[in-house]
């Protein structure tokens, strides 16, 4: 068992949530340039209860329910110090192969971390908290566009893109409409407040009217991380119109003049920073109903299975560990 040194708390896993980029760890060894070069432990999603304080540390007390900010930025660099350690040159992210040595991941019985990153949850809902990662990632894509009235797309209805009907929802969108492949991710989408989803692979027209006077969207999130959907986007939002790209992996060839005529707005968005304490209130307080995406939850004993269950979207939507 790992003890936690100063400013540090041991925390016991209970809970992990399976993420995309896990499962291109547990596939491929890595995605894009990233890839693993040694041993890693995964996980980033996590939930649980601190078990021990380390030396001067007064909280939060042994037995609180938390869930673990897996972001640990230096403090120190340029980016830190201008106050955007969500690009931090230093930055130590669990499971995350990123850098070498690389840095282990939460999907463990017992993690240390630092003593704010354990954040007290109200109400102690392990398995809704373990969901606070990603709904961080989609408050912070959120927080890229103005939304608030406005009509809005999501495409790709995984656990992002449900989880971006959440967040696009909270944050005031008009209209929520979601476009998928597959039927089985759509009916989850619908679930959490999308107005209307839209199978491309078999209702393409629908999608096409959208083209029609230059575009019908005010914002568009690509959450598929396929270089078509992201293409694909420049037809459905109006001119002035916001892109937001959220998905990652792909290559994508982009008519600038598109871009450049219509003059639209076209934004990357990546982690989170203080999302992730709004997050876990939201949570907390029961103020959103994160509970129609939880598809599965395996034992850890189990973990191969899951990691192939949480890679067939026919069959699930976020699969989670238990470790306890």
């Amino acid at each position: 068992d790992p003890s936690p040194g100063p400013g540090e708390v041991l925390v016991r896993i209970e809970r992990g949530g399976i993420c995309g980029s896990d499962l291109h760890y547990y596939r491929h060894g890595g995605f894009g340039t990233v890839r693993m070069t040694e041993p890693m432990t995964l996980g980033h999603e996590i939930a649980g209860r601190v078990a021990a304080l380390g030396p001067g540390v007064g909280g939060p007390a042994a037995g609180t329910v938390v869930v673990v900010n897996p972001a640990n930025p230096c403090g120190a660099c340029a980016f830190c110090r201008e106050g955007r350690p969500i690009h931090c040159l230093d930055m130590r992210f669990l499971g995350s192969a990123m850098r070498t040595p690389h840095v282990q991941g939460g999907f463990s019985e017992y993690l240390v971390c630092r003593a704010e990153n354990a954040v007290p949850l109200k109400h102690g809902d392990l398995s809704a908290g373990a969901f606070a990662e990603p709904l961080a990632v989609c408050l912070h894509a959120v927080g890229q566009a103005p939304v608030y009235g406005r009509r809005v797309m999501i495409m790709g209805a995984g656990p992002i893109g449900s989880l971006l009907v959440v967040a696009a929802r909270f944050a005031g969108a008009r209209e929520i409409v979601v476009l998928d492949i597959r039927d089985e991710p759509l009916a989850y989408a619908r679930k959490v407040g999308a107005d209307r989803t839209i199978n491309t692979a078999e209702h393409a027209d629908e999608v096409e009217a959208f083209a029609a006077d230059k575009g019908y969207f005010d914002v568009i999130f690509e959450a598929a991380g396929q270089g078509a959907t992201v293409a694909g986007a420049l037809r459905y939002v109006r001119p002035r119109g916001t892109i937001v790209l959220v998905g990652q992996g792909a290559t994508a060839e982009l008519p600038v003049s598109a871009i450049v005529t219509r003059e639209l707005d076209l934004r990357g968005s990546f982690r989170f920073d203080r999302e992730f304490a709004l997050a876990v209130e939201l949570i907390g307080d029961r103020r959103i109903d994160l509970s129609p995406l939880l598809s599965h939850t395996l034992p850890a004993a189990e973990a191969d299975r899951a990691f192939v269950l949480a890679g067939d979207k026919s069959q699930s939507m976020k699969v989670q560990l238990a470790f306890a």
